[in-house]
């Protein structure tokens, strides 16, 4: 049975409530993590900061609600 993308899942990771397709979790690829923890989760691993990838998010949020 295919999932709803419309469910709202909780992220396991930041604990906030998602809609749509999880990301994998790189730490374990088994774990259905929230998009932006995904994204955090990438950028972390080619050496983004913290505070870069709290703008890269903001850039890809603000592009979405458009």
């Amino acid at each position: 049975m295919k999932s709803n993308e419309k469910d709202i899942r909780i992220c396991p990771k930041c604990n906030k409530p998602y809609i749509g397709h999880p990301a994998l979790s790189r730490s374990d690829n088994i774990t259905p993590i929230c998009p932006d923890c995904g994204t955090r989760e990438a950028l972390d691993s080619i050496g983004v900061t913290a505070e870069e990838q709290d703008k890269i998010l903001d850039t890809i949020h603000r592009c979405y609600k458009q």
